[in-house]
């Protein structure tokens, strides 16, 4: 199975990216299933219902969200009723959704996406990413109830993601980090064969300080003071991610590699 992932998407240019090329892709890359963190598509903050609907019709099978899932307060009601968004696992148990889902895939293959949230540095407790995701991953075992797994580790510490692609190594086919919208070097095929690269990066303006035009970032670092509001930064914007191909049998990687599209990180296609 050829299988696409996309970081998390920054603001309007990120969404009008996504919405322009993803199609293309999708079809050049003859892609059977597409993936892609929505966590901060709506100015920066959160996902609203319009703006998942634009993801999925350019051609997402399902949106991953992260640690600012409600921040726009009808995704809350939205996620109820479109079953291809997917929140964060370890979230509170009363938040409305799931926090993974069995999708179907091009020829009925079966896709398990799931999403947690790391603790290291995170702003709230959540409940441990690690015990979740075993539960989840052993009523799905790979290569027999799913012909491919996806967890997204929306995480601070390259540690605890790095961790969680060694506790998931044999039962996922990938393991991806989102959340600090920079993209890691570091793609690889673990031992068991799972694939993982520690962040996919965003879809966002990278002449930017994480997606956010740079004024006022640079002000509050060098000041200690906050003067306006963060903007999504909306210079070209470049696609970022990784590229899975996976055996249908087991549901291992037997490839992967990082993908930049566009904008100032263009590298080439899979």
């Amino acid at each position: 199975m050829r299988i696409l992932f996309l970081g998390d998407v920054m603001g309007r240019a990120g969404r009008s990216a996504v919405a322009e090329r993803l199609p293309t892709l999708r079809k050049e890359w003859g892609l059977d299933f597409v993936v892609v963190n929505g966590e901060n598509a709506s100015a920066g903050a959160g996902l609203t219902g319009e703006h998942a609907r634009l993801i999925l019709n350019a051609g997402a099978d399902c949106v991953t969200l992260g640690d600012h899932a409600f921040d726009q307060k009808d995704m809350l009601s939205f996620i109820e009723q479109e079953p291809r968004v997917i929140r964060p696992l370890n979230f509170s148990k009363v938040a409305p959704g799931k926090g993974f889902r069995v999708f179907t895939a091009t020829q009925g293959r079966k896709v398990l996406v799931t999403q947690v949230l790391g603790q290291v540095f995170m702003k709230r407790p959540f409940d441990d990413p690690f015990s979740a995701i075993e539960t989840v991953l052993k009523q799905h075992p790979l290569g027999g109830a799913v012909q491919a797994t996806l967890v997204d580790v929306h995480a601070e510490a390259t540690s605890e993601k790095m961790g969680m692609g060694h506790w998931c190594d044999g039962q996922a086919s990938l393991v991806v980090g989102t959340h600090t919208h920079v993209p890691t070097g570091d793609a690889q095929l673990l031992p068991g064969g799972t694939a993982y690269l520690t962040d996919a990066g965003m879809c966002g303006d990278y002449n930017s300080v994480i997606g956010m035009e740079k004024l006022e970032p640079l002000r509050r670092f060098v000041t200690g003071m906050a003067k306006t509001r963060f903007e999504p930064a909306a210079g070209p914007v470049t696609l970022s991610g990784v590229f899975v191909e996976t055996d249908d049998r087991t549901g291992k990687a037997v490839r992967v590699r990082m993908i930049r599209v566009g904008g100032r990180l263009e590298e080439a296609t899979p």
